[in-house]
């Protein structure tokens, strides 16, 4: 029996949870507590690899990121026991999903022709992504799979009241009846494959319509596998009772207790050229009122020019401070000691931060989560980032859109306040709570899938790869 037809014949079961608790035995073992100072984890598993700087020239490092000198955070130098674009580094082993450590006793030898293309939530616990991801495959190939896959010539846009020959073979790919004429039909249903296909939905047969047609449903059932996959590396219920979800792909934060999804909002998250990586990790404290340490390459180019133009008054009207260094112990220097050309000219580099405020970068909280990608969440006082959907902007850290909800969550139902609004203060959570950030470029729907755009092109990266051992593991072969 193919992998198809056991979707179709068991994608309506599920295990009750005595069955599933059977398989998956493991409490959450209780955290460690945030130590005074961050270590880096000693290299005993592979996905607790340390990341070494990232080579520009890997194939699967977009376009835009090979155009950069500074590495991204992700693609990064990592043993062959990781398949970049899919699995996750895990900063604290705790956090593991046993479908990873039952994969491979020795990961080490774990890439993509090790998957398999079994549903392995019939037989075992998973995270409840993968198996609305199985359910939505099995719907997708009811729909779209059993269609004529037939090639439409390149041409002029199809649309209303158009007729010919390939007019007549949208039809026959959409698997409406014989007739040249793009009538209402046709239109309705090219607008619902635009909308499953993260294409614009306005009914009309475009280039790029035709181009995902010509596709071909396995194609796009392959890149369902993929996303199946990436969903097997985050928690099943028992294993992690509350937990955060940062899922770069369709740049959202989920919020789950017991195998549920409790809110949900938006965030920003990192550039092509600063992707934020896929990472798991204990959110440990909070940092209220948190200064912003200036980048010095802003310092450089941004802020020092203005200094130039505006004297050192652009600084105090605005709260910054220049400090002797970035140890805990600098000392707050008078701006104008500072010789800010030779700042501007690269030949001197000096420490800026601001102070606590709401047009802080930083916002009022940040969320932290030790970690050696240097990656946290904070708040942002720029909102109308998210109104216009502005949401790969970042390098590389997760700007959330609403930080007071985020908190009290975190925090049971408050959200902390520090003592002086002036001064950065970390106050630890009542315990601390996992966050895993992923990559998903296919979201389950009610009526099957919603393919998003890969913004990170890490897809078209596996999909050239491995597409051999996706259509295996499509197929059950």
């Amino acid at each position: 029996m193919t992998i198809r037809q056991s979707l179709l014949t068991l994608s309506a079961l599920t295990l009750p949870a005595t069955a599933l608790a059977q398989y998956a035995p493991w409490p959450s073992p209780p955290p460690p507590p945030r130590p005074p100072v961050l270590q880096r984890p000693v290299v005993a598993e592979p996905w607790m690899a340390q990341p070494q700087p990232a080579n520009p020239q890997q194939p699967w490092q977009s376009p835009a990121a090979a155009s950069i000198r500074a590495p991204a955070l992700e693609p990064i130098d990592l043993p062959p026991a990781i398949e970049q674009g899919v699995d996750m580094i895990y900063i604290d082993e705790e956090l593991v999903p046993r479908s990873v450590h039952d994969n491979n006793g020795a990961l080490g030898d774990m890439n993509l022709a090790a998957w398999s293309g079994a549903p392995v939530d019939l037989f075992t616990s998973v995270n409840p992504i993968y198996t609305d991801l199985r359910r939505g495959l099995v719907k997708y190939q009811q729909r779209w799979g059993d269609l004529p896959q037939v090639t439409i010539p390149s041409g002029p846009t199809l649309k209303a009241a158009m007729t010919g020959e390939r007019v007549g073979l949208l039809r026959q790919r959409l698997g409406l009846g014989e007739g040249p004429a793009y009538d209402a039909a046709v239109a309705a249903r090219v607008k619902e494959f635009q909308a499953v296909h993260g294409l614009k939905d306005d009914g009309i047969a475009g280039a790029g319509t035709v181009d995902a047609l010509n596709r071909g449903a396995q194609y796009y059932e392959q890149l369902i596998f993929l996303n199946m996959e990436r969903a097997k590396r985050l928690p099943a219920p028992e294993e992690q009772a509350k937990y955060a979800i940062v899922d770069a792909g369709d740049a959202r934060l989920s919020l789950w207790e017991n195998g549920r999804k409790v809110d949900e909002m938006k965030v920003i998250v990192g550039k092509a050229e600063t992707a934020t990586p896929m990472m798991a990790a204990y959110i440990k404290y909070a940092s209220v009122n948190p200064y912003w340490n200036v980048p010095p390459e802003l310092a450089r180019n941004l802020i020092g020019p203005r200094i130039l133009a505006q004297g050192t008054s652009y600084l105090t009207d605005r709260e910054y401070q220049v400090l002797t260094s970035y140890a805990d112990d600098a000392r707050v220097l008078d701006p104008s000691t500072v010789d800010w050309q030779a700042v501007v000219d690269g030949r001197e580099e000096v420490r800026l931060r601001r102070l606590p405020s709401p047009a802080n970068s930083m916002g009022m909280m940040k969320f932290m989560l030790p970690n050696y990608f240097g990656i946290y969440l904070h708040d942002s006082p720029e909102k109308e980032h998210f109104t216009k959907n502005e949401l790969w902007i970042s390098n590389g850290c997760v700007r959330v859109e609403d930080y007071k909800r985020f908190a009290t969550w975190l925090f049971g139902g408050y959200v902390p306040k520090g003592k002086d609004p002036k001064v950065e203060e970390e106050v630890d959570l009542p315990r601390p709570v996992p966050v895993y950030m992923t990559y998903l470029t296919v979201q389950p729907t009610a009526n099957g899938v919603q393919f998003m755009e890969d913004h990170y092109g890490r897809d078209a990266h596996l999909m050239e790869r491995f597409s051999a051992q996706l259509m295996a593991g499509v197929r059950g072969e």
